[in-house]
């Protein structure tokens, strides 16, 4: 029988066995696989299922579906605890990258996507709400920024496994899949064992939640959400369509990139801590719409591979700022609130990933810079919501206009 132990008195316990230690292990565990998946997946489908921009539009598409249903994780709640369905979302995760290459067409494809995605999208539901129960206020920013360097670690490690063995031993996508999700599901099985169930003090919330004093998170969400996708699902793509990058070649760049996040991350946690998530906010946003617009000149006045990757790394650092916004509605929240807000807000953050790959994949076929230039327009929009964040939120002040028309939090 699992042991449960009080949050509070989890101090006691050996340091191996804490809840910032399994913290730590599931952000190394989720990497291996995801990360590897997506490194190797642009040039999978392109050589498996022959698949052009509108395919690959598609596929994310796909894979975005379960993420919209995350809100389904309140009802699994119902039934199994938040650490429990962590794990067992990463046993899927790790399950389904293993056998990815077993399916090289494109239905087989699409299938194993769906069901990686599930696992992943309720893993990170989850792991957020975990993360903001379990991690202190006074030290969430900073505590976030190691985790995030952990993931980057992990991931730089697969991906410079990738680029040093690749063409040495003529590796197939079979053998790097089944090893990624394997060590996936070695660590997941660990965490099970090793690890008692810890107990918040503040018991969540088994029902939809979704409340006005919110609605600033919710919007930034959406916002995050339908810019992200563009890319995530595009700017890989231009990498390997546009300038003919191979497998090790990608993965090349994006070892820069890890490297870079790895020596960056915790920097970005102490700069959220010390400026507070609106400048920081404003900050990613500005830069981000900077970047998309140069994206799409790589397309308009035809700008080298050189740019491009430059582009690349630049991008992820931007990106790594977000963890501002996990910060933001910890201060904002009443504790009660963060697992099912987790789940509404990660289907919020889905809405526009549903729709939006597939008809960019076509918008792609005629005009690929005009996605990036409309990436650059959705930073825009973040940009203006991000000066509706107060300087301290906390409940009852979660936007500028809240400090000037108090109201009570509900």
């Amino acid at each position: 029988m699992t042991r449960i132990v009080p949050l509070a008195a989890a101090s006691g316990l050996p340091f191996w066995r804490r809840p910032i230690t399994l913290l730590f292990l599931m952000a190394i565990a989720m990497p291996l696989s995801f990360a590897t998946w997506s490194a190797l997946l642009n040039n999978f489908v392109i050589e498996a299922a022959s698949f052009d921009g509108a395919d690959i539009g598609l596929l994310h598409t796909v894979r975005e579906i379960p993420g919209f249903l995350a809100i389904g994780v309140i009802l699994v709640l119902l039934v199994m605890r938040e650490q429990a369905l962590a794990l067992t979302s990463l046993a899927l995760l790790g399950l389904a990258t293993a056998v990815t290459a077993w399916f090289p067409t494109m239905g087989g494809i699409l299938t194993i996507t769906l069901l990686s995605s599930v696992g992943f999208h309720y893993y990170e539901t989850v792991n957020q709400s975990l993360q903001l129960q379990w991690l202190p206020k006074d030290r969430a920013p900073q505590m976030l920024g190691w985790l995030l360097a952990a993931a980057s670690a992990t991931t730089f490690v697969a991906y410079g496994t990738i680029v040093l063995t690749w063409k040495r031993f003529d590796l197939s996508y079979d053998t790097v899949y089944m090893v990624s999700g394997g060590l996936t599901l070695v660590i997941v099985a660990w965490c099970a064992f090793a690890f008692p169930r810890f107990e918040s003090p503040h018991p969540q919330r088994k029902e939809f939640v979704l409340r006005r004093r919110y609605w600033l998170y919710y919007a930034l969400q959406f916002m995050s959400g339908a810019r992200r996708q563009i890319f995530v699902v595009f700017a890989g793509f231009m990498m390997v369509e546009r300038f003919g990058f191979s497998v090790d070649e990608l993965t090349g760049l994006y070892l820069i990139n890890l490297m870079v996040n790895f020596a960056a991350a915790p920097m970005l946690g102490k700069a959220v801590q010390r400026f507070g998530e609106r400048r920081v906010l404003l900050v990613e946003y500005g830069g981000l719409a900077v970047i998309f617009t140069l994206y799409g000149g790589l397309y308009w006045f035809g700008w080298g591979v050189l740019l491009a990757s430059v582009l690349y790394v630049i991008d992820h650092i931007f990106f790594a700022l977000a963890l501002a916004l996990k910060t933001y509605f910890q201060k904002i929240a009443d504790p009660r609130d963060i697992a099912p807000t987790a789940a509404v807000a990660f289907t919020i953050n889905h809405i526009a990933a549903v729709f939006l790959p597939v008809l960019l994949g076509l918008l792609w076929l005629a005009a690929p810079g005009a996605v990036f230039g409309l990436a650059a327009g959705m930073a825009l929009t973040s940009l203006g919501l991000a000066l509706l964040i107060p300087r301290h939120p906390a409940p009852g002040n979660e936007t500028i206009f809240t400090a000037l028309v108090p109201t009570p939090a509900e």
